[in-house]
């Protein structure tokens, strides 16, 4: 017996709870109710899996209030609520006399059930007992109403209240809140511990307040690895990574020994660098202390290396976890795959994982909608709601919406929005952004407006997104304003600010209102000069674009020179867009935009030998024309068109009408601008090739479905080209409708044979 004392108190690990057990079996003391609960006691304290407790629960026959307990108290451990009440009926059925240190286990258990415990306990005559009372307080300040764990308290004789009784008063306050009363008790209790300072330095990092958090851990007259977690936790938490791995250096130079809650902290803030040098110095340290990794630290290091892009470590980790793999490591391997754009991956675990939860789903949809499967996003989220597994929560519908954003699909924007408002779902900051996001990429300024007006509470992202939305409409006035709007609100402008307004400036042609926000970045980065050069490009200065780019104190970018090259484009400028096209070829000799707008400049020159020999050049090198598409959004679908396109289901429709239109439009003095053709053939082939653009034909479909009057939306993925804009706007005022098109570079709203750009994009 003695011998078997002395290896039960040396178990630090699943593995010797299985020799222990195994000396158990060997001395037939398996079935004793004291080697059973010891060795429950210990599956609780190495997390072993429920299947091993239950087994070792099932070898007594007549488990007693001890057995009973610890396997409680196991279940208790893992959150298994519904196993810990099963099992109480399993000990009532069975006439197990339940004493007083069991309740606790149940209170804590119960959830709002505990409630039900507590009036039995008081009825049993256990209300005093000091562990029973603390465990109700404890209940009633997780889970409310905050006010009877103070009458609780409050009818506990002074001296005979514990520090847990206080310090569970202080969590409770923390957890609802209330600041003031969580202070005031601590500055009144009589003793305090470690717990105590600990808790306070929890409850000022969950609001926030990491200075107050960091100057409670400073004034602590002792700590515990606990109280290192919790202030490192503090940091993690908010966003803090530096700050997080300072502290951790001091814990070690302290000589504290990091526990696995540590290294899960650790790991998890270093995570949020995505540095792949700092994580294999993590896992060195790892090694070298020869920490025995259990699998929360596993599940942390697989989400770290994710994050920094090591997929084939993650997935190592991954498979080796086994029978240990819980939901966290499922969502942290899919996020992952999704982070590297490799969808079929993921969705492969998607669809494998033995039980998905909200994140899963989150993880999968954002995968889709970060990785320009906007509609994939947006029909994964359809089959969430059908398949009932988990409700929808906002970061759902911060990616949904945010998507319908992408495709410019307001019909199912609107439906996103709708199912938040029916399903009460909260939106926070995040969510409005999101709405202001999808409106404005909807062309639906108004409605982006109005969400914004509405925000109680606006960040910077706020107002980046509707300048955003401004600068695409060409509405550079009001994004203006609305920068000097948000500094009034004390909110600085960053990076992304200036250049939506710059862009801004830059669709409205407003040159002396650019260069005075431009002149106003107090250091100007890139992509400022690059919608500077946009802009005097724009406006016709192609000498100060070409000196701008000269001086810039670092080197140009694809974009800068891509600026230049559209501006040679506009103003027919051979020379200075060939200089662009080169340096454009050398920088992203894949994009075959730079081919065709350069061939573009040669075209409406007459240069048909160089237009041939770039399109030589292109089929040498591999490169390829992108596929020009429009679509409208009908009936909660996107119906796709590309040029002379007739795999649409309603096609003949399309052209009939097409037909009758182009009649209308001759009748009215259209004459089709050839000059974006890029072949040297006859006019009337010209005039058959812009005539079938993707555009023409989308809105001839949604001119034949829609409702007379009806706003019509068309996205497409190139910039529209002169005949179609010229065609749109006399057919805006021959059928009487507003037609928005969204293409790569803008928003153009034609109503009334007039275009919201001017003409001039």
């Amino acid at each position: 017996m003695l011998e078997l004392g002395n290896v039960a108190s040396r178990v630090v690990n699943f593995n010797h709870l299985r020799q222990l057990h195994a000396q158990i079996i060997c001395n037939s003391l398996h079935h004793h109710n004291y080697w059973v609960s010891l060795l429950i006691n210990h599956c609780t304290r190495q997390n072993a899996p429920p299947h091993y407790a239950h087994l070792l629960f099932q070898s007594t026959l007549n488990p007693n209030v001890f057995v009973f307990t610890s396997i409680l108290r196991f279940y208790s451990h893992r959150h298994d609520h519904a196993k810990v009440a099963l099992l109480f009926e399993q000990m009532q059925g069975r006439g197990v006399r339940t004493d007083a240190f069991v309740y606790p286990t149940l209170i804590k258990s119960a959830g709002n059930g505990g409630i039900g415990f507590h009036a039995h306990v008081l009825k049993l005559g256990h209300g005093s007992d000091a562990i029973v009372r603390n465990a109700v307080i404890d209940m009633y300040a997780r889970l409310g109403p905050i006010g009877h764990a103070r009458k609780v308290f409050d009818e506990i004789p002074d001296r005979e209240r514990k520090v847990a009784d206080w310090n569970a008063m202080i969590s409770g306050y923390w957890k609802w809140e209330s600041e003031d009363q969580a202070q005031w008790l601590f500055d009144v209790m009589p003793e305090r511990n470690v717990i105590t300072w600990t808790a306070m330095v929890t409850g000022y990092a969950k609001v926030k307040d990491s200075v107050a958090a960091r100057k409670m851990f400073d004034l602590m007259p002792e700590r515990s690895v606990v109280s290192w977690n919790a202030m490192l936790s503090g940091y993690a938490q908010n966003g803090l990574a530096e700050e997080a791995l300072e502290l951790f250096d001091e814990m070690v130079s302290a000589g504290i020994e990091p526990d696995e809650t540590t290294w899960v902290t650790v790991i998890s803030a270093s995570s949020s660098s995505g540095d792949p040098c700092l994580a294999a110095s993590l896992v060195r340290m790892l090694n070298q202390k020869r920490i025995r990794s259990n699998s929360f630290v596993r599940t942390a290091l697989l989400d770290m290396y994710g994050k920094c892009g090591s997929i084939d470590a993650a997935r190592r980790i991954f498979d080796e976890l086994g029978v240990y793999r819980n939901s966290v490591a499922w969502n942290a391997m899919i996020s992952a795959f999704t982070r590297i754009g490799d969808l079929d991956s993921a969705r492969e675990l998607f669809n494998t994982m033995p039980k998905r939860n909200v994140v899963t789903w989150n993880s999968m949809i954002a995968g889709y909608a970060q990785n320009g499967q906007s509609a994939m996003a947006i029909e994964l989220f359809k089959e969430m709601i059908t398949a009932k597994e988990s409700t929808p929560d906002e970061v759902t519908m911060v990616s949904v919406i945010s998507a319908c954003g992408h495709l410019g699909a307001l019909e199912l924007g609107n439906w996103a929005v709708r199912f938040l408002t029916e399903n009460q779902i909260k939106s926070s900051i995040s969510g409005c952004n999101a709405m202001i996001f999808m409106y404005s990429r909807c062309g639906s300024m108004e409605d982006a407006k109005r969400v914004f007006q509405e925000m109680a509470t606006r960040d910077v992202v706020s107002y980046n997104t509707l300048i955003s939305g401004f600068a695409a409409h060409g509405h550079a006035m009001e994004a203006i304003n609305l920068m000097s709007a948000m500094k009034e609100e004390c909110i600085e402008p960053d990076k992304v600010t200036f250049i939506g307004v710059l862009t801004a400036c830059s669709h409205a042609g407003l040159l002396e209102e650019g260069r005075k926000v431009f002149e106003s970045i107090k250091d100007p980065a890139i992509d400022h000069y690059a919608c500077l050069v946009d802009l005097l490009g724009r406006v016709g200065e192609l000498e100060e674009a070409k000196t701008t780019i000269e001086k810039m104190p670092m080197e140009p970018h694809a974009g800068v020179y891509g600026s230049l090259l559209n501006a040679s484009r506009l103003h027919k400028h051979v020379e200075l867009g060939e200089l662009a096209a080169t340096k454009l070829f050398e920088l992203e000799p894949e994009n075959s935009g730079n081919f065709i707008l350069l061939s573009n400049i040669y075209a409406s020159s007459g240069r048909w030998k160089d237009v041939e020999r770039i399109r030589e050049r292109m089929k040498k090198t591999g490169v390829k024309k992108t596929t020009g598409w429009s679509w409208v959004e009908y009936g909660g679908k996107l119906h796709k068109f590309i040029v002379a396109d007739r795999s649409h289901e309603r096609s003949d429709d399309i052209y009939r009408f097409l037909v009758e239109l182009r009649k209308k439009m001759r009748e009215a003095g259209y004459v089709a601008d050839k000059s974006s053709v890029l072949r040297d053939v006859q006019d009337e082939e010209k005039e058959e090739i812009v005539g079938t653009h993707s555009e023409k034909l989308a809105i001839c479909y949604a001119l034949l479905v829609s409702e007379a009057g009806a706003v019509i939306r068309v996205v497409k993925n190139l910039r529209v080209c002169l005949d179609c804009h010229a065609a749109i706007k006399m057919i805006s005022k021959l059928e009487g409708r507003e037609i928005i098109v969204r293409d790569n570079n803008r928003f153009h709203c034609f109503k009334d044979g007039v275009c919201s750009c001017k003409d001039y994009w």
